[in-house]
């Protein structure tokens, strides 16, 4: 049997490669979306731009889906708390996802102008909102969250939706769209040609160095002006699921108290720096391969940024600080965390060598004529 405190620590772990996963996998798909009504100059175009996504957009979905469900199993005070707290926020991310498939779908049906280019902002919709709302609420998470646990252990939640769009928040929105719009521009530089890879390429580097701007002024903001929290006494790491036998406090600096104690981790943040700058330098070179790789990089090390600065706590309260919920004190027991453990060994590999193969299946360059002539059989 696996110790309890390394399941703990290895499930912070998978949770946070299926959240890089889904940002890498489905960013793209949504960076394309977001792009669509503006970057495809005419339905040729848009056209190419849908179909280079649409063999994988529903596979790359489901890592999602798989986040959401090993949040659920793992975490389940914490699923509870954020599922019910931020209800409305995740109640836009759904309906704006099923926009996705109905425009995917319905848009080749009628040829009418006016058909197609609704659906074309219905896709932009669906892959644009999304990753705002994942944006903010990472940025309120490092803010801290206004809930508090009552005597029944029962998750109570204080604030609202437009609570959650203060201006960090907003900021961390902002940059995760801009990531994945990057992250998709490099992609259509790979999978198109002519005007529309030219206009792709542009966009991608501009982009680029955005993500960098924006993403060093969130660092210098949580530097320069938000507090974090740290657990002082009371927190087993091998301890039973009880949020509320712990003291935290908050102090000024502490979201960089981990990469103090391990000066390593700095390697992280200038991974998300990195990748960005080097993705959009080699997009201008039309070196497109390197330069998703150099974006998936950027897109790694911005996600796992602030989860590493929070480590051990996953959702701060602002309202109770003792109350937050930390890696130690909000699992599932040690069955349910084998069980999935051993799951997860099987099944990651057989998704990553399925995807690797659809891929490269469903690889090269997109164009005006291959839409013509397949376009009965293409969206």
């Amino acid at each position: 049997m696996i110790d309890y405190e390394i399941l703990k620590v290895i499930w912070w772990l998978f949770i946070g490669v299926l959240l890089v996963g889904f940002a890498i996998m489905d960013g793209h798909d949504m960076g394309v979306g977001t792009l669509l009504p503006f970057l495809g100059k005419n339905d040729t175009e848009r056209r190419i731009m849908i179909n280079s996504v649409a063999p994988h957009w529903d596979g790359n979905q489901v890592w999602l889906i798989t986040g959401g469900g090993a949040m659920f199993a793992a975490w389940p005070l914490m699923y509870a708390t954020a599922f019910s707290g931020f209800y409305w926020a995740m109640l836009l991310v759904l309906m704006a996802l099923i926009f996705r498939p109905v425009a995917f779908d319905y848009r080749s049906k009628v040829s009418a102008t006016k058909w197609r280019s609704s659906w074309d902002w219905m896709l932009f919709i669906g892959s644009a909102v999304p990753p705002i709302i994942f944006g903010v609420a990472f940025g309120n998470l490092l803010q801290g969250v206004p809930f508090h646990i009552d005597d029944t252990m029962r998750p109570i939640y204080t604030g609202s939706f437009f609570g959650l769009l203060n201006p960090f928040g907003l900021l961390c929105g902002i940059l995760s769209l801009i990531m994945i719009i990057f992250h998709g521009a490099n992609y259509l530089v790979l999978r198109t040609e002519g005007a529309l890879q030219q206009r792709a390429r542009s966009i991608a580097f501009i982009t680029g160095l955005l993500s960098a701007v924006l993403f060093a002024v969130g660092g210098i903001w949580t530097w320069m002006g938000i507090d974090g929290y740290v657990a002082v006494a009371g927190l087993d790491p091998a301890g039973p699921a009880n949020p509320l036998a712990k003291t935290v406090e908050i102090q000024a600096g502490a979201w960089f108290s981990n990469y103090s104690t391990v000066p390593a981790l700095w390697l992280v943040p200038a991974i998300g720096i990195l990748g960005t700058i080097c993705g959009a330098f080699l997009i201008r070179l039309n070196k497109a391969g390197m330069a998703i790789i150099s974006s998936s990089a950027a897109l790694l090390g911005i996600i796992l940024t602030p989860l590493v600065a929070m480590f051990p706590f996953i959702m701060p309260s602002s309202s109770q600080p003792n109350a937050g919920l930390t890696i130690w004190d909000c699992t599932s027991s040690p069955l349910t965390l084998e069980i999935m453990f051993f799951v997860t060994l099987i099944f990651l590999p057989l998704v990553l060598i399925y995807t690797s193969w659809a891929y490269k299946v469903m690889s090269g360059k997109l164009n005006g004529e291959y839409i013509e002539k397949n376009t009965h059989s293409l969206y």
